[in-house]
């Protein structure tokens, strides 16, 4: 063989394992692809609208809004995990391998990260593959949540027992730590855990409520961008924080072992 054409088979072996099957092919609503192996599987939901927030009690749901996504995007099918924060550590796009708490790595969502923190991440994703990965905006992540329902949550107004990992969710995992993220049946749209097990950090700037929200689904920026809302609630939190339409906020400096991520990947 000469000894020339070494480095680029290599090249060709590494662009293989980067790149699985269907990386880069068009997907349709409900369609699940990865654009590298160490990359998070996303599953592509299709455009359209929804009304967001609620008109009931909770003062930072209203007023309720319809919002309209024009175009389909792609969402994470899980929260994002150690062993994929672990690719780009290893890979120096991440500073730092957060904390877990003692509970395991691999894969439970990776939690000790501050909203900060997550644009390496993003960023890292993004050059990886030449895509455009980012945080959600607000508005994107409800409408992954609702899937389609008008409902608490994806599945009906009551919690249930053991549909998700909330305080008095009643998983094995309540009120103690994290559940390995696809521990639970997914929603609608394919997606898991949009309901509890971590605060999932998305775009936006905190508002105290949805008066003058964008009805395209853009992230808001117009509010106090030093603190940045959170969605979905956590293992350590009441169901009431984990319906569709709850919203949060934190310091975007702060890391718990309550909030971690998930990716958008923006389509063509």
């Amino acid at each position: 063989m000469d000894k020339g054409s070494v480095p680029a088979i290599l090249a060709l072996l590494g662009f293989l394992m980067a790149a699985p099957a269907n990386a880069g092919q068009a997907q349709e609503p409900g369609d699940t692809f990865r654009d590298c192996v160490a990359c998070p599987e996303m599953v592509v939901l299709p455009a359209g609208a929804f009304v967001m927030g609620t008109d009931g009690r909770h003062e930072y749901e209203r007023p309720a809004h319809r919002v309209t996504l024009g175009r389909p995007f792609a969402m994470g099918k899980f929260e994002l995990t150690f062993e994929e924060w672990g690719a780009c550590f290893d890979d120096g796009g991440c500073g730092r391998m957060p904390d877990d708490h003692k509970w395991g790595r691999g894969r439970r969502p990776v939690i000790n990260i501050t909203w900060n923190d997550t644009k390496a991440y993003v960023e890292w994703l993004g050059a990886k593959t030449g895509k455009t990965y980012r945080l959600p905006t607000e508005a994107e992540w409800e409408y992954a949540a609702r899937a389609g329902t008008t409902s608490e949550f994806s599945w009906g107004d009551e919690v249930g027992k053991n549909l998700a990992n909330c305080r008095d969710c009643g998983s094995k995992w309540s009120q103690k730590e994290s559940a390995p993220v696809g521990s639970f049946a997914p929603n609608p749209f394919g997606l898991h855990d949009m309901h509890g097990n971590i605060w999932e950090w998305v775009e936006d700037c905190w508002t105290p409520s949805h008066q003058g929200a964008p009805a395209d689904g853009r992230a808001r920026l117009d509010g106090d961008c030093r603190n940045r809302v959170m969605r979905g609630g956590s293992w350590y939190y009441f169901s009431k924080n984990a319906r569709s339409a709850w919203r949060f906020k934190n310091d975007a400096r702060v890391k718990s072992y309550g909030i971690g991520m998930r990716v958008v990947r923006e389509l063509p």
